[in-house]
Parts: structure tokens; C-alpha cells; sequence
């Protein structure tokens, strides 16, 4: 009904209705969609000169980022030298591996084919696709540092496959190998995590940087500004082509460096070290701060470093013996007996006590105060002891005794005075602030108690919550070895020095008591008479600090300086090894067989071949026969001094100490 009524209403106002093949409708239809057209064809026109006229020079950027692709050219790291011109670290020129961008199917089986080559395991292959997941336009880099034997295999092959990059670039090498490790550091691709932190502003995501010692510290001197070339890709990411010369900027070679250290002597320190343990050497120049050796063990080859490293290498590396930790730097000790020099220090300025004076109480090994009993290393005690006797046999009771005269305000006080607990603002990257309490507060916000009246025992012998790095001790020593200030230790050479960075505030009187005590040591009678030397002075203080880790093999000690007989001190040596047991028997002869291949060196006297050198622990070897010759008898050959001590005794003791 509706419907019907519609279509009527209509045709009585619109008239009969007309044929869609009339001439008028078909014009009409035509007109029409002439508008249309035109009306398209304005838009597109408009659209068009807003693209190609307004918008030209944005289109064009967008058309060449998608189209050219820039590639930072890695820049060449400056040499770096020790001080006598030797090579630690060069750059050579090396072969890097990558693989074009692609979907990670394809990069998957291109890593298969070369999985013999280059000696990859699944846990390399899984890292090299998931990096290229995270930078899918991108190449993915499989190697920067190709063996000789790689590249070979690789030229070898009689076609290469799809996608593979072999391109040469500069590559780091360091000559002195594990010798070196923990001083030039290495270098690797900074992280995600690096490339967020203001510190590394500019740089840019496969790009190396200093990862550890010289190599992090002075990356921005050392590590060279990257060029940049263009290449053009294709919509998935293949490359077609490179770009004209002039469209690349070439980088900047690095800064060369020129260390401190002496290559020699730091390789000697290697072969001396005791084979099997840990621990770390620290010799320098007392009156400059110059770091002529840094030593610590265990080590790791910096050329195992370069480019990709395997898992296996880096499971290693980070094992439970830390060969990546430099302890010399970053290891805190108990300083044990070494620290009592700093006790007596105190007592001297403070005019508590004077060198020729001796205690009231004799050292009859161990002695009683506040409730407590605490014993010397020596069981059958050393008797009435001077200050120069009591560092010469390194006597507890004597400074457990100056220990109650000066207090625990005061040991805390001038000992934080004295610098044991700041850093000693080495050149090295993350040096450890060594443990010292600093007041009675000190104890009550570190372990919540306040401490008794014995504790005073403990502080002055160098144990209970007082733990320092090697490198502080070897700064101690070294003002020690001078007029009782020292620079700051650096191991890049410095056109001047700067202010002192300690300052003991001693006097003449106080000095010189010093060294007589520490001359006493290496003497006949003293804690390390096996060590003295022929040719050279030397002065030194041996030390055993019990630890936590193993209260049975307490670490060993040794920090001294030596020189010309009647001359001033030149090498300043400190050396700790880890569960040593003793350090005169472990510490001392490393410290002394350094202090004197040093100075053999440098006055002109023969040295031994690096080569020809063995552990301090090695065994001995048996002389060879003599063959009878004619003639008159020989005179006997004087033996070796023997550089064991007796066995100390072992039962448990309470702020006991060891020479």
C-alpha cells in the first residue's frame, strides 16, 4: 500500500518517467561524471605539487633514509707504550665477519655454514640472532677479530655465502699478553646499557670502547673519533651499492699513550708471583707516585678479548678465582703487622711514646686487658721490647699496649687522617675505598653495636674492620720512603706531579726512628733477615692478617722500599698474597726480588732473563755435581740463606698477628 502510494505522489511531481537510454539522460550522466573526474583530477594535481613542490626537500630526506644506510668506519686506537718505548697495546690491522640483514630463518642457515668455520657453539649462535632481532635492519656482526686461520678456511672456500661481509678494519693486540691485563684493561662493543649513560654521549650502538684499566680511563684520548660511509640498500635491506669517496669522512686515529710501567719489570713480577695463588704487586717511584709495576694474579690474556668472545672464554673469566678482578686496585686486606707503622706514627707525634722507651709490660707472648687475652706470634714471647725492637720483630704485646695509651678515639681519628679510608685517586678505573672506622659512630651504624674497650687491641695491629687495597698500602710506604708526603699514583706519564695526595705530617725524629725499625726487619734478628740484599738497602715491614674466608691461612704481607746504600729510597714495593700464611715467607722474598731487579736495571747491572725466572715457591733444585778436577781443593761453596721460617703454630688465638 505504502509503496504504490510513494510512486504515484512521485509521478504526479516528477512527470512520466524517463528511459535511462534517453539522449538527455545519458548527457546528463556524462556531465556528471566529467565533475567527478575533474574534481579527482584536482585533488591529484593538488596532492601532487604539495609533494613535489611544497614538500620536496622532507620527501627527499625520508626517500634517502630509506634508501642509503650510513656505517660508522671504526677509528684506529692510539699505541699505547711503557716508559722505556716498549708496545703494550697497538692496533693491527684484523678481518670482521657480518651477515646482511635478513629474516631470521635465512640468518639462521647462513650461521649453520658457518658454524665449522669459525668454531661456533649454540650459545653464539642464539646471542648473534638475537642481536640481529634487536636490529633487524641492520647487519649483524658474527666476528670482529678473525683468526688467521678463519680467514684462510674462509678464502678457502670455493664460493662464499649469500649475504656474507668480509671487511677489514683495525683490530687491538697487546704484545705483553697477561703481564699487562689488569693495567691496559680491553676493549669490547659498548652496551645498551653504556649507550643510555650521559658519560658515553656520541657514541653509537656497535662502536668499541675501553671496557677496563688504561683502555677505559682514557677512551676518550685513546679510542679515536669514527668516519661514517654511506651505502644504498634495497626495500629489505640488501645492499646494492657504495657511495662516491667524497661522500665518506674518514675517522680519526686515537691518541697515543705513554704508561709509566716498565714492561720488564712487570713481566718479572709475573714469573716471581707465586705460582697457584692470588693476590697482587704494587711497586712505584715514592717520589714521583709513578706506578712502575702492577701485578695481579691470577691474570687473563687481553688478546682472548678482542672481537666477539666465546662462552666459554667468559664462563672462565668470571670463575670463582675472579682472574678479571685487579686486586691491586679493587682487593681489600686486613693490612695486619704492615698498618702498626701507622700505630706508631701516632705515638710518636702525639709524644705518647719515644723510640729508646720500652713498655711497662714484657712481651711474654700474649697479655690480658678488659676481660680479654689476646697473644703475640711468638709463643714464648719476645721479652721488654723498644719501639725499633718491636717493629723489627714485629711484637704484638708492645703495640697492644700503645694501642691502650692512644685510645680508640684516637687510633680512629689519625687514622682516617692518614688516608686510610679514601681512594688514593689512582688513573685506573673503579679503585676500592679500603674499609677504616673512623669513629665509635662509625661502629654503632656499621654493625650496630658500640665497641668494647679490647677493640683498641685489634686496631693496633692492623685487623678487625680495617681492610685495605695493595695500592693505598704502596702509597703509605711511599711517603714513608720520602719526607713523609707522596703524589697521587699514576700510571700515565704526567709532565708534573700536582700536590702531594698524602701528607703524614712527620717530623725528622719521627722518620728516621721509622727507618731504623724498618731496616731492623730485613736484618740479622728481624722478621724478614732472609730477603736482605747484597747491593741494595732495603727497608720493609711483613705482615700476616687472619681473615674470615679461612682463619688457618691467614694472607701474607710485605711493604718496603729500597735504594743505593746511603742514598734516597727509589722503588717503593707492596705485595699481598691471598692465604700466604705468612709474610715472611711468602710476601717478602717477592717484594725483595723485585726491589732488586729494579734497581739492578736501572744503576746498569745484570739482570736474569724474564724466560730463565721462577715462582718464589717453585722448588729448589739440587746443585749439580762437581766433577773432580786437578789441582788444589776448592774452597766450599757458602749454601743459600734458606727463606723458610719455622711452622707458626696454628691454635686458635684472638687478635693474634704473624710477621
Amino acid at each position: 500500500m505504502l509503496p504504490a502510494l510513494s510512486q504515484f505522489v512521485y509521478g504526479r511531481i516528477a512527470g512520466p518517467p524517463v528511459s535511462p537510454f534517453h539522449p538527455h539522460a545519458r548527457q546528463r550522466r556524462a556531465v556528471h561524471a566529467t565533475l567527478v573526474i575533474a574534481a579527482m583530477v584536482c585533488v591529484l594535481s593538488a596532492a601532487f605539487f604539495r609533494t613535489q613542490i611544497v614538500r620536496n626537500s622532507e620527501f627527499v630526506l625520508r626517500s634517502d633514509d630509506n634508501r642509503f644506510r650510513m656505517v660508522p668506519i671504526p677509528a684506529p686506537r692510539g699505541t699505547v707504550y711503557d716508559r722505556d718505548g716498549r708496545v703494550v697495546a697497538e692496533t693491527v690491522t684484523g678481518y670482521t665477519l657480518s651477515l646482511e640483514a635478513a629474516p631470521q630463518d635465512s640468518l639462521r642457515e647462513r650461521l649453520a655454514a658457518l658454524v665449522p668455520v669459525l668454531e661456533l657453539d649454540s650459545l653464539d649462535v642464539e646471542e648473534t640472532l638475537s642481536r640481529a632481532g634487536r636490529h633487524p635492519d641492520a647487519p649483524v656482526v658474527v666476528s670482529d677479530a678473525l683468526s688467521f686461520r678463519q680467514l684462510s678456511r674462509l678464502q678457502e672456500q670455493p664460493e662464499r655465502p649469500a649475504g656474507v661481509l668480509l671487511e677489514a678494519r683495525p683490530v687491538r693486540r697487546y704484545p705483553q699478553g697477561d703481564a699487562v691485563a689488569h693495567i691496559v684493561g680491553y676493549v669490547g662493543e659498548i652496551s645498551e646499557t653504556e649507550l643510555a649513560s650521559p658519560t658515553w654521549q656520541g657514541y653509537k650502538m656497535g662502536q668499541n670502547i675501553g671496557k677496563a684499566g688504561v683502555e677505559r680511563e682514557y677512551e676518550r684520548t685513546v679510542g679515536g673519533t669514527p668516519g661514517t660511509r654511506y651505502i644504498e640498500v634495497d626495500a629489505r635491506g640488501r645492499v646494492v651499492g657504495r657511495f662516491a669517496e667524497q661522500l665518506t669522512k674518514p675517522p680519526a686515529a686515537g691518541r697515543d699513550l705513554h704508561l709509566t710501567i716498565d714492561a720488564d719489570l712487570q713481566r718479572y713480577a709475573r714469573a716471581v708471583f707465586p705460582a697457584g695463588m692470588k693476590g697482587a704487586v704494587v711497586a712505584m717511584v715514592p717520589s714521583t707516585g709513578e706506578i712502575l709495576a702492577m701485578y695481579s694474579a691470577p691474570t687473563y690474556d687481553p688478546n682472548l678479548l678482542v672481537g666477539r668472545i666465546s662462552s666459554k672464554v667468559w664462563r672462565d673469566l668470571n670463575g670463582s678465582s675472579r682472574p678479571l678482578l685487579n686486586r691491586a686496585t679493587n682487593g681489600t686486606y686486613p693490612p695486619g703487622s704492615t698498618w702498626k707503622l701507622a700505630t706508631a706514627i701516632i705515638g710518636l707525634e702525639r709524644g705518647v711514646i719515644t723510640p729508646e722507651q720500652k713498655m711497662p709490660v714484657s712481651c711474654t707472648g700474649g697479655m690480658s686487658y678488659a676481660g680479654r687475652y689476646s697473644r703475640c706470634w711468638k709463643r714464648d714471647g719476645h721479652g721488654p721490647q723498644d719501639l725499633i725492637q718491636a717493629i723489627a720483630n714485629s711484637c704484638n704485646v708492645y703495640f697492644y699496649q700503645l694501642g691502650m695509651r692512644l685510645g680508640i678515639r684516637v687510633l680512629t681519628q689519625e687514622g682516617t687522617r692518614l688516608g686510610f679510608s679514601r681512594a688514593t685517586a689512582v688513573d685506573l678505573p673503579g679503585e676500592k675505598v679500603g674499609t677504616f672506622p673512623a669513629s665509635r659512630e662509625w661502629y654503632r651504624k656499621r654493625f650496630g653495636w658500640t665497641p668494647p674497650p679490647s677493640e683498641v687491641m685489634n686496631l693496633s695491629i692492623g685487623q678487625g674492620p680495617n681492610a685495605q687495597t695493595p695500592i693505598r698500602m704502596a702509597q703509605f710506604f711511599s711517603a714513608l720512603a720520602g719526607d713523609g708526603t707522596a703524589a697521587a699514583p699514576h700510571i700515565v706519564a704526567r709532565e708534573q706531579t700536582g700536590p702531594p695526595e698524602t701528607d703524614l705530617r712527620l717530623s725528622p725524629g719521627t722518620l728516621s726512628a721509622l727507618h731504623q725499625g724498618l731496616a731492623r726487619v730485613v736484618e740479622a734478628g728481624g722478621t724478614a733477615h732472609a730477603v736482605e740484599l747484597d747491593r741494595w738497602k732495603l727497608y720493609g715491614k711483613t705482615g700476616t692478617s687472619q681473615n674470615t674466608a679461612d682463619p688457618k691461612r691467614p694472607h701474607g704481607w710485605f711493604t718496603g722500599f729500597a735504594g743505593p746504600r746511603g742514598g734516597a729510597p727509589e722503588v717503593v714495593v707492596a705485595v699481598v698474597v691471598e692465604f700466604g700464611e705468612s709474610g715472611s715467607k711468602a710476601a717478602a722474598p717477592v717484594g725483595a726480588r723485585i726491589a732488586d731487579y729494579y734497581l739492578n736495571k736501572k744503576h746498569g747491572h745484570p739482570v736474569p732473563r724474564i724466560e730463565d725466572v721462577e715462582p718464589t715457591n717453585a722448588p729448589r733444585r739440587p746443585p749439580a755435581p762437581r766433577r773432580a778436577a786437578p789441582g788444589p781443593a776448592e774452597p766450599p761453596v757458602e749454601a743459600l740463606p734458606d727463606l723458610r721460617l719455622p711452622a707458626v703454630a696454628t691454635q686458635p688465638v684472638i687478635a693474634a698477628d704473624i710477621p
